[in-house]
C-alpha cells in the first residue's frame, strides 16, 4: 500500500496553519498533526494596505518552524497558499518573494473562489455525510476573516455562489472605529449584515428551500470545540445553535475569552461570527446546522490527493462548476436550448480533433463553460453582447476556476463575435502565480484562439437557434473536420455562418471544417 506523506499550509488572514496528511487509496486522507500560530496579517491589509516589516519577519520566523516539523515527518510534497490578506497587500509579490528566499517555501496566493472550491472540497470529502446533508436543500455557509461565501444547493448540486465582503476581522477591525459603547455594537453590525445580505436574499435565495446550513470557518470550530461540545456532536437544531449565538452576542470580548479561555484576538472576532451565522441561520429558515469542522488545511489536502488520483471522490465537482455557470446564464436570460446546443456541438468538435489541438480535460471544461456563457451580455446590450459578455464574467466569480481561468473564459467569449487579436488579448493576472494553464502570455494566447476556433464554430451550427443540426455526426476525414447532419430544412443560415467561421478554424488547426447535408431542400 502506497502512502504519501503530505503537508498544506494557510497563510490566512488571521493565522498560519500547518496540517500533515497521510494519503493513500485504501484509508483516504488522514490528518497526523496540525499545527497553528495566531497572526493577524489582516490587521496590517485592511487597515493600511500593506503588510509591516514586523509582521513579514513574524511570519518567515513560523514558517520556517513549519519546515522543520515538515522534516520531522519527512513530507514527501507540500502546497502553500495565502488568501486575501496577503494578497490584497500592496507589497504582496515582494513579500512571496521574501518568503521563498528566508524559507524556501513556495507560497501561492488563491482568489476568492479557489480558496472557497478547496473549503467546499474538504466539506464534500466527507462523502456520505455531505451526500446525506445536500440531497434535502442545503446552504454552505463558509466565514473567513476577509469575507463570507454563502453556497447554495440543489438536487445534490452546486446552483450558485455568492462572496460577501463580511468577513470577521473586517467587522473586528471596523467597529474598533465605531465611538460608541461596546454594548451597542452588536446591533450596528447586525444593521450593516442585514443591508448586505438584503440583495443576496432578493436574487438567489427565493427559489430555494433550505433544511441545513454547512457552517464552515476557523470562528465556527471555535464556538463549537469551546462553546457546544457538550451538547455532542456538530449537528444542532436552529434553536440550539441560535440560542448560543444570542449567548454570545450578550457578552462582552473579555468576557468571551475569560469563559472559554481564548487569546483576546479570537474572542473579539466571535461576537461578529455569532451575528453573521445566527442572520443567514434566520435568512435561509434551515431547520438545522451542520458544522463539519473542517480547515483550509483539510481541503488543500483533499484537492490535492483528487488531483494526482491518490483517492477517488465520488461526489463530480465539475458539474458544480457548470451548475453555477447555467445558472448565471439563466440569470442573464441566456437562450436555454441555444446555449445547451452550442455546448453540445462544443464538446463534440474538441473531442473530434484532440490529434490537433492538444488540450486536456481542464481546457475542455472551459470551452464548456464559454458555450454557456457566451450570449450572457446581450443581457446588457444586444449590439455589444460579447464586450459585455466579457466584462460580466470578468465582474462575476465562478466558483472552481481560477481568475487567470476566467481571464481565458472571458476572452473566449469576447473573441467569438470579435476579430481575434493576437497581440491585444488582455490578460491581467500574475502568470508566475499558475502552473496549470501555461507559463506564458505567448502560450495563453494560443490556447485563447484555439477555445475560440472552436466556439466560433459550434455558435454557427445554431445561426438560427432552432437546433436543427442536433442529429450532427462530426469527424475528420481526409484532412478536414467533416459535420454532417440528415436535417430536412433549409440550413442556410448555418452554412453561411459556417462558412463565415471555417477560415479561422483552419488557420488555427490547419483542417478545413466543412458542413454537409444529407437530404437538403
Amino acid at each position: 500500500m502506497t502512502v504519501k506523506t503530505f503537508a498544506a499550509i494557510d497563510v490566512g488572514s488571521f493565522e498560519l496553519e500547518l496540517g500533515i496528511f497521510e494519503i493513500s487509496a485504501s484509508a483516504g486522507i488522514r490528518e497526523i498533526d496540525h499545527v497553528r500560530h495566531a497572526l493577524a496579517l489582516g490587521k496590517d491589509t485592511y487597515n493600511d494596505g500593506r503588510l509591516s516589516h514586523e509582521i513579514v519577519e513574524e511570519m518567515c520566523e513560523v514558517l520556517n518552524k513549519f519546515r522543520e516539523v515538515m522534516k520531522t515527518y519527512r513530507v514527501s510534497d507540500y502546497r502553500a497558499f495565502a488568501s486575501s490578506a496577503l494578497r490584497e497587500a500592496r507589497n504582496s509579490q515582494m513579500v512571496l518573494d521574501r518568503i521563498l528566499v528566508r524559507t524556501g517555501l513556495r507560497v501561492r496566493t488563491m482568489n476568492n473562489s479557489e480558496l472557497r472550491f478547496k473549503s467546499y472540497k474538504a466539506v464534500a470529502a466527507r462523502e456520505e455525510e455531505f451526500q446525506h446533508t445536500v440531497k434535502n436543500g442545503a446552504a454552505l455557509m463558509d466565514v473567513g476573516f476577509g469575507s463570507t461565501q454563502i453556497s447554495l444547493f440543489d438536487e445534490e448540486v452546486l446552483v450558485s455562489t455568492q462572496n460577501l465582503l463580511l468577513g470577521v476581522l473586517r467587522l473586528s477591525e471596523m467597529s474598533a472605529h465605531w465611538r460608541v459603547d461596546y454594548r451597542k455594537i452588536p446591533a450596528i453590525i447586525d444593521e450593516l449584515v442585514e443591508n448586505e445580505l438584503y440583495t443576496f436574499r432578493k436574487i438567489f435565495l427565493k427559489e430555494h428551500q433550505i433544511e441545513t446550513l454547512i457552517a464552515t470557518g476557523e470562528t465556527m470550530n471555535y464556538m463549537i470545540s469551546r462553546g457546544m461540545h457538550e451538547k455532542g456532536g456538530a449537528r444542532f437544531t436552529a434553536k440550539e445553535f441560535g440560542v448560543f449565538c444570542e449567548k454570545l452576542i450578550g457578552m462582552s470580548s473579555e468576557e468571551i475569552q475569560e469563559r472559554y479561555e481564548l487569546p483576546q484576538d479570537y474572542a473579539e472576532v466571535l461576537i461578529p461570527s455569532a451575528i453573521l451565522y445566527r442572520k443567514v441561520l434566520d435568512m435561509t429558515g434551515a431547520s438545522y446546522i451542520w458544522a463539519p469542522g473542517t480547515t483550509l488545511c483539510d481541503g488543500i489536502a483533499a484537492e490535492y490527493a483528487q488531483e494526482n488520483r491518490l483517492v477517488r471522490f465520488h461526489h463530480d465537482f465539475e458539474a458544480d462548476i457548470l451548475s453555477t455557470a447555467r445558472q448565471m446564464a439563466k440569470r442573464y436570460r441566456c437562450h436555454g436550448a441555444h446555449v445547451r446546443e452550442v455546448e453540445r456541438s462544443a464538446e463534440m468538435i474538441f473531442d473530434a480533433t484532440k490529434k490537433y489541438h492538444g488540450l486536456g480535460a481542464r481546457e475542455r471544461l472551459l470551452l464548456k463553460i464559454a458555450a454557456t456563457l457566451h450570449d450572457c451580455g446581450k443581457f446588457v446590450s444586444i449590439t455589444r453582447g460579447s464586450e459585455s459578455s466579457y466584462q460580466i464574467i470578468m465582474d462575476t466569480e465562478i466558483i472552481g476556476i481560477s481568475h487567470l481561468e476566467r481571464e481565458v473564459v472571458a476572452n473566449i467569449v469576447r473573441y467569438n463575435i470579435q476579430e481575434y487579436a493576437y497581440d491585444e488579448v488582455i490578460l491581467e493576472s500574475d502568470l508566475s502565480q499558475y502552473a496549470g494553464l501555461g507559463t506564458s502570455r505567448r502560450e495563453l494566447t494560443i490556447l485563447i484562439a484555439k477555445l475560440t476556433a472552436i466556439l466560433r464554430l459550434a455558435n454557427s451550427m445554431d445561426r438560427s437557434h432552432r437546433q436543427k443540426l442536433s442529429d450532427s455526426r462530426i469527424a475528420v476525414r481526409n484532412g478536414s473536420l467533416v459535420i454532417t447532419t440528415d436535417c430536412p430544412e433549409s440550413i442556410v443560415l448555418e452554412q453561411y455562418s459556417f462558412d463565415q467561421k471555417a477560415d479561422f478554424f483552419e488557420e488555427v488547426f490547419g483542417i478545413r471544417p466543412v458542413l454537409r447535408q444529407k437530404r437538403g431542400v
